[in-house]
């Protein structure tokens, strides 16, 4: 493109066909608007237009189109990777209606909406999505596959999607579920953003009212024997409870209560989908082998109580250095490497965890009709991260999360997960070779020439 000023005719090829506002480099409203909630990815679009409906949302896509720009989405950002530098951001934040059909057991979302926005809406009917942090965008939690407290007992998120309305990289809008487009359908639950743009889309809600749930702490020094009873404990459980252990280190200031600022602890989550009695009865032989916990927040809650108990308030926008990788099993050398990285007595930066996670259960037992979500076959993961307020500070966690990470991966399966991706470069990695060729072989058919590709991309075959 050679206009002097990319911006203005970016204004112009959505003339009077976009009815949201559009913002352009200079204006005071623009320095807000592109900015994604992971810090790292600093974009500087040519503009950023913010849809009000699938209307909106096909004039972006063919001006981008019109214009040869690189085009990108956001909601929330919580899921960028690349900058969206002299291209069209499109913003879908206003977007976030959710209607719930309590019969069908279903929601209608927006794709701006909240999980916070979904779960609010379905809980008035005893009813619950397979949502992550209240604060995250529900569609590209979704479309990247998506796991969450309930996983375990009901599989991916993307496993839920029923049915989507999509704007390819055409313009055109359509309709994708098991009837129609079904190829479209099967790459959106886990490929991301790379087959369209999604203006609505209807999700499976489940019967789970309340949960016994929340968080537990302990002595940093229980570190090394946690892991190791920890492991040992987790085949024994059952489905409906998903669980994970962290090594963490707490933020030196608010919103942490004053007692456990850039403190070190051993903390154990848990979401049991079932009643408080029993989960006790679960975690007993867990309890008495870590002890008395410094500070215990597990109890029965209304599911829609359960994501800040069990992972506390949701962080501010920041810049977050995360590695994940996934294991059949973590033999005694990993689980002393994590204790060295995050235990007592470690170099682990403020606002960093070493988080040891259990897998499977409904998500290793897919339908057969599943979508290319995931490595189904295994039961932990290992994810490491810390978090700083600005880029300028990034250095300081780089080189505690990578090298943790390199350390381990020799006992790593070599897959990961998509949501969990913070480097674009290793996107084939979250997926199975068979699911890899299907899904650049639906991206030849939906994107030839790779228009969604400021993402997690998925190259067309």
């Amino acid at each position: 493109m050679t206009d002097p000023q990319p911006g203005e005719a970016v204004a112009r090829a959505l003339g009077g066909s976009f009815a949201g506002a559009v913002h352009l480099p200079g204006a005071e409203s623009y320095g807000t608007e592109r900015l994604a909630w992971m810090r790292a990815v600093d974009s500087h679009p040519a503009a950023v237009a913010e849809a009000t409906g699938a209307d909106d949302i096909q004039a972006a896509v063919r001006a981008a189109r019109e214009l040869g720009l690189p085009f990108a989405v956001q909601s929330t950002g919580h899921g960028a990777v690349l900058p969206s530098d002299g291209g069209l951001l499109l913003r879908t934040s206003t977007l976030n209606r959710v209607e719930v059909d309590p019969a069908a057991r279903t929601a209608l979302v927006g794709p701006g909406a909240l999980w916070s926005d979904v779960i609010a809406a379905a809980a008035p009917h005893g009813l619950a999505p397979l949502s992550g942090t209240a604060s995250v965008g529900a569609t590209g939690f979704t479309l990247g596959g998506g796991i969450g407290w309930l996983s375990r007992a009901y599989g991916y998120a993307a496993d839920s999607l029923l049915s989507a309305e999509v704007v390819c990289a055409d313009g055109e809008l359509r309709t994708a579920n098991a009837d129609e487009n079904g190829d479209l359908w099967w790459a959106l639950r886990g490929g991301s953003g790379n087959f369209g743009v999604v203006t609505g889309y209807v999700i499976r809600l489940y019967p789970v009212r309340t949960v016994y749930a929340g968080a537990a702490f302990f002595p940093i020094e229980r570190g090394a024997d946690g892991l190791a009873h920890y492991l040992e404990w987790v085949p024994t459980v059952p489905d409906q409870m998903s669980t994970a252990v962290l090594l963490m280190r707490m933020p030196p200031g608010p919103p942490m209560p004053e007692p456990m600022r850039d403190k070190q602890f051993l903390c154990l989550r848990v979401c049991y989908d079932g009643p408080a009695d029993e989960g006790e009865r679960l975690l007993k032989p867990l309890l008495d082998a870590w002890g008395t916990p410094l500070i215990n927040h597990i109890a029965e809650m209304p599911y829609a109580q359960s994501g800040p108990a069990i992972t506390g308030p949701p962080p501010p926008p920041m810049v977050a250095a995360q590695e994940i990788d996934l294991f059949h099993e973590l033999p005694q050398d990993a689980v002393d490497m994590m204790v060295a990285a995050g235990g007592a007595d470690s170099p682990a930066p403020p606002m960093s965890t070493v988080e040891v996670r259990h897998w499977g259960g409904a998500m290793a037992a897919p339908g057969p009709d599943a979508g290319p979500a995931g490595h189904r076959d295994v039961p932990f993961s290992v994810i490491t991260t810390a978090m700083v307020p600005a880029p300028e500070a990034a250095e300081r966690v780089d080189g505690w999360v990578h090298g943790l990470a390199d350390r381990l991966r020799p006992y790593a399966t070599g897959g990961t997960f998509l949501n969990f991706l913070t480097d674009g470069t290793r996107t084939r990695t979250a997926f199975t070779d068979t699911n890899w060729a299907r899904l650049t072989e639906a991206k030849r058919r939906w994107d030839p020439d790779n228009f969604f590709r400021v993402n997690h991309n998925i190259p067309p075959r």
